[in-house]
């Protein structure tokens, strides 16, 4: 059985002039980094943006790369810092445009699964949207990026306190929101 290499050992290869083992970092976190950065910013678009120079970032930065954290961390700092930039340049940040994530139904779940998969989708980029940036910012590290609350400390610049608060607000937030359609924004129909 082989034994995959550590994202911060790929880091360092693709550092040492390794493509492919940037590919396998990029094949690793693509999908959890676009849906971080699309349920912070709340449109398709602008998350798009972001991915891009997340990635630009991290590829301009290999020569100055040291583990000195777990990769992810690294990855999620910049994702945030990009984040970050991206709102201040647009000072008129728009969240109403919708997100259109992908849906977890398969064609193959059936109808009746389908629809519920779409609904609860749905019920739950509503409640992302409703939480306060902070609190949907340490959710979505936590649960998108894998962090761990010291991680998300490291990447957020707050105290572990304050991360486990916000992580539980945003926890209760969200079972309350998901768990009644109706406060989430879906009407019965």
């Amino acid at each position: 059985m082989d034994v995959l290499p550590d994202d911060s050992a790929l880091m360092l290869r693709y550092k040492d002039g390794d493509v492919q083992a940037f590919e396998a970092l990029y094949r690793r976190h693509n999908d959890s980094l676009f849906r971080y950065l699309l349920r912070m910013s709340l449109n398709r678009q602008a998350a798009e943006d972001i991915y891009q120079e997340v990635w630009s970032r991290i590829i301009r930065s290999r020569q100055n790369y040291r583990a000195t954290a777990k990769f992810s961390t690294f990855l999620y700092r910049i994702a945030r810092n990009c984040f970050i930039d991206h709102v201040r340049r647009n000072k008129r940040y728009a969240q109403n445009a919708p997100i259109e994530a992908d849906s977890t139904a398969s064609p193959l779940d059936g109808p009746e699964l389908m629809a519920e998969k779409t609904l609860a989708r749905r019920r739950l980029e509503a409640a992302l949207g409703k939480l306060p940036e902070e609190q949907r910012d340490v959710f979505l590290l936590h649960e998108e990026g894998g962090l761990s609350i010291d991680a998300i400390a490291g990447v957020t610049g707050v105290k572990r306190e304050t991360v486990k608060s916000r992580l539980r607000y945003a926890f209760g937030k969200l079972k309350v929101a998901i768990g009644d359609p109706v406060a989430a924004g879906d009407s019965p129909k």
